[in-house]
């Protein structure tokens, strides 16, 4: 019986991916950098120590992330504030069905706690969770299962009854090794032959995630 829901944030409730690759493919490009999405592919579920680094390793030592970063952010929100969160399909009518049937939520983000709280509230959501995990306050981030762990202490339930919602192919590998029940609702990425056995289910969008859990 599932009594607990672990959500990703970042492509799975919020269209934020493509927002963050614009800003980033808007700033580097602006100061001299190559930027492509196959760049970009790689940070995709990654904390931002992480991306720092993977970064840092294409651009060199001297690259300025944390400059490049607040650009990117300052261009991030602006569309924000401009046009609100966007939504992901279903995303309010899987929440309205797993508060009525007494499912325990948390989110398990790799965006730190400041940026996640932020997009979370701007979009209305924060009353529907009951526990918030976010990538600064693990030691490790995805693909280890430490986010996941987390989350399903944080709701003091055992693993194996939270399913977990990711539209990435790190968060994947990370809700799995947790022992959790892998949910996938692709997003920029599609699922690879490695991680279609760990799946739980494969939804076009969240408002399928119901028929998925009612069938099983």
């Amino acid at each position: 019986m599932i009594k607990g829901a672990v959500f990703d944030m970042d492509g799975l409730m919020f269209d934020s991916e493509r927002l963050t690759f614009d800003a980033w493919y808007k700033v580097l490009n602006d100061n001299g950098f190559s930027y492509t999405f196959d760049i970009y592919k790689q940070t995709v579920g990654k904390r931002t120590v992480e991306t720092k680094a993977y970064y840092e390793s294409l651009y060199g030592d001297s690259f300025d992330y944390n400059s490049m970063r607040q650009k990117a952010n300052d261009v991030f929100w602006d569309y924000i504030e401009k046009n609100g969160m966007p939504i992901k399909k279903g995303l309010f009518e899987l929440l309205d069905y797993l508060k009525a049937n007494n499912v325990k939520i948390s989110l398990a983000t790799s965006t730190s706690e400041e940026s996640a709280m932020r997009m979370i509230k701007k979009a209305g959501v924060e009353e529907y969770f009951d526990a918030f995990v976010c990538g600064n306050m693990v030691k490790n981030g995805k693909p280890h299962p430490e986010v996941f762990q987390t989350a399903a202490k944080k709701l003091s339930l055992p693993p194996q009854s939270c399913i977990a919602l990711e539209d990435s192919i790190n968060g994947i590998k990370s809700a799995y090794a947790a022992k959790m029940l892998p949910i996938m609702v692709p997003d920029m990425l599609s699922p690879t032959k490695e991680i279609m056995p760990m799946l739980y289910a494969l939804c076009k969008d969240l408002s399928e995630v119901i028929k998925k859990i009612n069938k099983k």
